[in-house]
């Protein structure tokens, strides 16, 4: 089995991305892999804790973009609804939600890890 389709059972639209990186299989496998580096769910949890909602704001949309630009779908679904809920200041539920993505999140980083 290869990351593509460790990743598309993850949930991932892996067949969108190749559109939006024009079929260019290598420069998708060169982002994805700067993935784990950028997965900053626990500091965006931090940030709501200590009531810096700007900062989780930031780095979650962040994120938002880089999922939703690697068509990793059920992080990015997760992240765009963390964001309107920071923004409507609702935190239980943005933390719940977070909560639930973060072993989605190891689950994707542990996969783009295995093949680096």
């Amino acid at each position: 089995m290869s990351m593509v389709d460790e990743l598309k059972e993850l949930g991932a639209n892996v067949d969108e991305a190749m559109q939006r990186f024009m079929n260019n299989a290598a420069l998708y496998e060169k982002m994805l892999k700067k993935l784990p580096n950028m997965m900053k769910g626990k500091q965006v949890m931090e940030a709501i804790e200590t009531g810096n909602i700007d900062g989780a704001i930031e780095i979650a949309h962040t994120l938002k973009g880089v999922l939703g630009n690697l068509s990793i779908t059920p992080l990015y679904e997760a992240y765009t609804d963390i964001v309107a809920l920071l923004r409507q200041n609702d935190m239980e539920k943005a933390k719940s939600i977070l909560e639930n993505s973060f072993p989605v999140e190891e689950k994707v980083a542990a996969c783009i890890e295995k093949y680096q």
